[in-house]
Formats: structure tokens, C-alpha cells, sequence
């Protein structure tokens, strides 16, 4: 990965875990998680608990951590991704192994999904995500998508449109019965990272705004159905890319950190 060049090794390193404590924690602290990200670092380099917190949070973070070890192995390697990749990776962010032919970890979802949001007008409506039989041509035509994006090399601006193209699109179609966000955060950032920048990463402190700027999208075009297009509507998504690009900046600056520590070394 591009911004890793030209760093010794030592801050190389220091650079990858700063990164992956900042992703897991922002992602898992979006869906509920409560360790913070001193936490997150702890439990993830010492391999302990924190006390207090539940295990359940404790199992979350590491099993991001292992999922983006996935994703960069996902990016060193050059052979097209598939649905399999997507099942061992949300097998690695599940923190149980659950039991259930009605909640599948490592496969498509068995029953219908959805959300509750409130629209413009103060109405709560409900969003419907794909239908379970819809879920397999839609995630077809998804990893169609990513596999495109991935083969070529973005600049800044068109890493980020990617980013967001995937990222909207699979939280539409919501393919698992659970660990869809973290699993939109993760496979969006295969192009980014691809073309040689840091991940996206998405602060829970400004969770209200993600999850509105998401549900706005959802409302204005609906459930999404096999064959049709995974995003119409395109020009509703400048909000969220806004959004995005100012989310880019946290995981921008420790990059730029590093290479001034390098800097300072080289004298």
C-alpha cells in the first residue's frame, strides 16, 4: 500500500496499528460497542479484557482487528473477490457463532431486514433492505461492482466516489442478518486502499449524521430489487460524500504524522 512507502519499518508498524485501533473502534463504537479507542488498543496488542465491559465487546474488537487483516490480504492479492471472501470475512466479525438457520454467519441472510427512520417531515417510516431472494443476484451484481472498481487505480476523488458507491449500496441490500455496517466499512475501503490510501474510517461521534445521511438515500429510493440499478439516483449521494471526505481527514492525519516522524529521523 502506497502510504506505507519510504517508512522504516518500526514507524511502518506503528502506523498499521494506529490505523487498525482507530477503524475497529470507530466502526464497532457505531454499532454499540463501549470499549474506547485506549481500550480498543489495549484489549487488541495485550490480548486482555478491560473490567467492567462486557465480553461481548472484548470479542468485537478483535474479531475486526482479524477482519482487516483479511481486507489487506484481500488487497495484496489480485484475484477477483467473491462471495466466499465476504462469508470468511463476516465470519471473523461475528462475535458468535450463532446456531440458527434463521441468523447464518458466513452466508446470505434467511428472513427479510429493515429500519425505522424519520423522515423531512417528521413521519417514522419503515426502510426495507433486500428481499432474501433478491439477496443473491443483488450481491452478484455488487461484487461485479467492486471487482470493477478495484481493478483500477483511483486518485483521491474517485477512490472516495468508490468508497461510497459500495459503501451505500451494500447497506442497501443488507446481505447478513447482522454486521452489515461493519461489513460496508471494511469492503468499501478494498478500492481506497488498493489505490494507495488510508481507510476510510467513520467517527461515532457523528454516528446521528451517518445514520441520517444513509436513511435520507434509502427513503428517496427505496428497496432495492435484483436487476435494477444498485444506485439510482446518483446526485443524492453528494451529502454523504461530503460527509466521507471530512471522515477521511482522521486516518489522513496519521499518515501525514508518520511521514513527519520519518522526516525527523532522516534529520
Amino acid at each position: 500500500m502506497k502510504f506505507l512507502d519510504n517508512l522504516d519499518n518500526d514507524i511502518k508498524q506503528n502506523l498499521l496499528a494506529q490505523l487498525r485501533n482507530l477503524w475497529t473502534h470507530s466502526s464497532t463504537a457505531i454499532e454499540g460497542n463501549t470499549l474506547t479507542l485506549g481500550e480498543t488498543a489495549f484489549v487488541i496488542e495485550e490480548g486482555l479484557t478491560v473490567s467492567g465491559k462486557p465480553l461481548k465487546d472484548h470479542q468485537e474488537v478483535v474479531g475486526h482487528a482479524k477482519a482487516i487483516d483479511i481486507i489487506y490480504d484481500m488487497v495484496a492479492n489480485n484475484e477477483p473477490i467473491g462471495k466466499e471472501d465476504l462469508f470468511r470475512l463476516h465470519k471473523a466479525i461475528q462475535k458468535e457463532q450463532i446456531s440458527d438457520i434463521y441468523k447464518p454467519v458466513g452466508a446470505w441472510k434467511a428472513e427479510p431486514n429493515g429500519t425505522y427512520s424519520v423522515s423531512d417531515d417528521n413521519q417514522q417510516i419503515y426502510l426495507e433492505y433486500a428481499t432474501p431472494e433478491d439477496t443473491p443476484k443483488l450481491m452478484d451484481q455488487w461484487l461485479a461492482l467492486l471487482n470493477k472498481l478495484c481493478n483500477k487505480t483511483h486518485d483521491k476523488s474517485s477512490a472516495l466516489d468508490a468508497y461510497v458507491a459500495l459503501h451505500v449500496s451494500f447497506v442497501r441490500i443488507h446481505p447478513f442478518f447482522d454486521g452489515n455496517g461493519r461489513m460496508a466499512r471494511l469492503l468499501a475501503n478494498l478500492p481506497v486502499l488498493k489505490s494507495g490510501f488510508p481507510p476510510v474510517t467513520i467517527s461515532n461521534q457523528h454516528r446521528q449524521d451517518y445514520i441520517r445521511l444513509l436513511a435520507q438515500y434509502e427513503m428517496a429510493v427505496g428497496q432495492p430489487k435484483a436487476g435494477e440499478q444498485l444506485l439510482p439516483q446518483a446526485a443524492q449521494l453528494k451529502e454523504f460524500t461530503l460527509f466521507c471526505t471530512e471522515e477521511w481527514e482522521e486516518s489522513m492525519k496519521l499518515v501525514e504524522a508518520a511521514k513527519v516522524q520519518q522526516l525527523k529521523r532522516k534529520g
